[in-house]
């Protein structure tokens, strides 16, 4: 960086801010089937957002074609199976789901047109692109499971859960939200408890060890998850409140 930049408040230059919020995601990985090919083409559209211009709002009730009770955004969805059991469960809530990785979209596309979903909108891509669009306290629950732990140390900046995403989160968030994320990665679960409780928007929920340890009644195991145990890792859940 160069001595030059001027500084934010955040620590980091003008625009730098805007970077830590990126995904990197890849974009593809396996090449799609004939009938996922198909389900893109059929399917995605009628469940896509369109990426909107800057400073465009989103119109949630002509989004859903319902005005839902409640507005819940889950980042980075992997393969959906967590957002369908959700959006399943909560019928009269609306569902945003970002994923920058196409596969992981059809799987999503998949569970929503077996359990025939009307309250599910994807957005494939980054995250930031639709959360800008979204007003104050527009967030009843918040969901980032699993993120990215990009390990190596030069590559630290660009884990999702840093103070300019806990900003937005705090923006975005009404009084009494839920900000939930989910890790396997030791190191970035350290990560996050040096940075979440602090964070003065959010107030950490847990009161027990179980708290953590244990998943939430309403939450399932996602195949990343799944995955960590049996690779002999266990997944931790921290929950925050809006305050």
């Amino acid at each position: 960086m160069s001595a030059s930049h001027e500084k934010d408040g955040t620590g980091e230059a003008p625009g730098e801010a805007r970077r830590l919020l990126h995904s990197y995601g890849r974009r593809r990985g396996r090449k799609l089937k004939p009938n996922q090919k198909n389900l893109v083409a059929g399917a995605l559209p009628r469940f896509a957002i369109r990426t909107p211009e800057k400073g465009e709002p989103l119109d949630l009730p002509a989004l859903f074609g319902f005005r839902p009770r409640a507005l819940w955004f889950e980042v980075g969805f992997g393969g959906g199976e967590h957002l369908a059991h959700q959006a399943a469960n909560n019928p009269d809530v609306g569902f945003i789901g970002a994923e920058p990785f196409l596969n992981g979209v059809v799987s999503a596309l998949q569970h929503i047109e077996a359990r025939g979903l009307a309250n599910v909108r994807l957005h494939q891509g980054d995250a930031r692109d639709l959360l800008p669009a979204l007003p104050d306290g527009a967030l009843e629950k918040l969901f980032v499971l699993h993120p990215d732990p990009w390990p190596k140390q030069r590559h630290h900046k660009r884990r999702l859960v840093q103070k300019p995403f806990l900003d937005e989160a705090a923006r975005l968030l009404a009084p009494g939200g839920e900000l939930r994320l989910a890790t396997d990665d030791e190191p970035y679960l350290l990560w996050m408890l040096e940075r979440v409780p602090t964070h003065p928007a959010f107030e950490w929920m847990a009161r027990t060890a179980d708290d953590w340890r244990c998943y939430p009644p309403d939450a399932i195991e996602t195949r990343y998850a799944a995955k960590a145990r049996a690779e002999g890792r266990k997944a931790t859940i921290l929950r925050f409140r809006r305050r």
